[in-house]
């Protein structure tokens, strides 16, 4: 039988919003919403908000607000690149590092619980597709 790749779609989708609804209590309790979490975690490798947007697959917008907000809650902050005077870079706040680690630790646990209902060998092959799939198409 062939593999419907909508279908596949689906359940990938299916099985992220499951995950992040097991996480969200803890995530709320952090003062996050999904979005802006995804955002935070992301931060240290991608300071530039354009480069947020980019690799998040975000509009330019919407990691503005995320930004302003988590700019609010202490999260983060912004500080001016030495190496270009006209760009901001963005910094977990130590309290940010704190909200992102137990945000991690909590989506972690959540995703381990799945995970655990297959063999390790079958864990190991999910990471090698996942990771083919993220690479750039050729």
């Amino acid at each position: 039988m062939p593999v419907d790749a909508a279908q596949l779609w689906t359940l990938n989708h299916r099985l992220l919003t499951v995950v992040l609804d097991g996480c969200s209590a803890e995530l709320t309790a952090l003062g996050l919403d999904p979005k802006e979490f995804f955002v935070l975690a992301e931060v240290a490798a991608s300071p530039y908000p354009a480069e947020l947007a980019a690799k998040l697959v975000i509009p330019k917008a919407s990691v503005t607000v995320y930004v302003r907000n988590l700019v609010a809650k202490g999260f983060l902050r912004r500080e001016i690149d030495d190496a270009d005077l006209r760009r901001h870079r963005l910094v977990l706040t130590p309290e940010g590092e704190a909200a992102r680690d137990h945000a991690l630790a909590a989506l972690a646990t959540e995703f381990d619980s799945r995970l655990a209902r297959i063999a390790p060998r079958d864990r190991a092959e999910l990471q090698r597709i996942l990771l083919a799939l993220l690479e750039p198409a050729q």
